[in-house]
C-alpha cells in the first residue's frame, strides 16, 4: 500500500509539473526568427536530457549490480535503458519536426544526429543481449558491462556539436568554459520547468517499470522452480 501511495503521489506531482510546463511553453513569446516553432524547444531539449539521464542511470545501476550482486539494480538498469530508448525516439521525432521548416529536410547526417541515432543501436543491442541470455546472473553481469560502456555515448553526443561542426546548433546549456545558457532568458525559465518535469517523469517511469520488472522476475523464478520440481522459496529475496 505504501508503494502504491508513493507511486501515486509521484505520478500526481509529475502530471502537475508537465501541465505547468505545457502551459508555460504554449504561452511563451514567439521567437523573432522561428515564430511558434520555438515551442518545440521545450519538448525537444528536455527529451534529450531525459535520454542522457536514463542512459547514465543504466550505467550507474549496472555498476551497483556488479558491486552488490543485487538483482534489483539490474532490473533498474534494464528499466532505465528502455526509458532512454523511448525518449531518444522522442528527441529524434521532435528534432525532425523542427528541422524540416528550418533546414528544409527532416534529417541530415550531422554529427549530433548521427550519434543520437547510434544510441538506438547501442541500447537496442543492450536489450537484445538481455533477451538472448537465460541465466539471470550471467545476463545481469553482461548487461552491466555493456551498459557501463554505453554511457560513453552521453559525453560524445553532448560534445559532438563542438568536435564536429555541422548544421546542428551548439549546446543550449554550455557546461565547459563557464556555464552559460544560449537562449533568451524567458525561454530559460520555461526550459527549467520543463526539464524539472521531465526529470520527475523519469523517476516515475523508472519506479513503475522497476515494479513491473520485479514481478516479471518473480514469475520467471517461480516457473524455473516449478520446472525443476523444487519447493518455492525466497530466492529472489536473497538476491534483492
Amino acid at each position: 500500500m505504501t508503494r502504491d501511495l508513493t507511486t501515486g503521489v509521484l505520478g500526481g506531482v509529475t502530471l502537475l509539473l508537465l501541465l505547468v510546463a505545457a502551459g508555460l511553453g504554449l504561452n511563451a513569446p514567439l521567437d523573432q526568427n522561428q515564430g511558434s516553432l520555438v515551442r518545440l524547444f521545450f519538448m525537444h531539449v528536455p527529451s534529450a536530457w531525459l535520454s542522457y539521464l536514463a542512459y547514465g542511470g543504466t550505467g550507474l545501476f549496472g555498476l551497483l549490480y556488479l558491486i552488490t550482486r543485487r538483482r534489483r539494480w539490474d532490473r533498474l538498469a534494464m528499466s532505465s535503458a528502455e526509458i532512454g530508448l523511448l525518449f531518444t525516439v522522442a528527441t529524434i521525432v521532435g528534432g525532425m519536426l523542427w528541422a524540416k521548416p528550418t533546414w528544409g529536410v527532416y534529417w541530415v547526417w550531422d554529427a549530433r544526429l548521427t550519434t543520437t541515432a547510434l544510441s538506438i543501436v547501442i541500447y537496442g543491442g543492450y536489450l537484445l543481449i538481455r533477451s538472448m541470455i537465460d541465466d539471470p546472473d550471467r545476463r545481469a553481469r553482461v548487461a552491466a558491462v555493456v551498459g557501463l560502456v554505453g554511457t560513453l555515448y552521453v559525453p560524445v553526443n553532448y560534445m559532438a556539436v563542438e568536435w564536429w561542426r555541422g548544421v546542428h546548433q551548439t549546446q543550449t546549456l554550455r557546461l565547459l568554459g563557464g556555464i552559460s545558457f544560449e537562449a533568451a532568458p524567458i525561454y530559460g525559465w520555461v526550459l527549467l520547468v520543463a526539464t524539472t518535469a521531465f526529470t520527475f517523469l523519469y523517476v516515475y517511469l523508472l519506479r513503475v517499470r522497476g515494479i513491473l520488472a520485479a514481478r516479471e522476475a518473480a514469475r520467471e523464478e517461480r516457473e524455473l522452480l516449478g520446472e525443476l520440481g523444487a519447493p518455492l522459496g525466497r530466492g529472489e529475496a536473497a538476491h534483492g
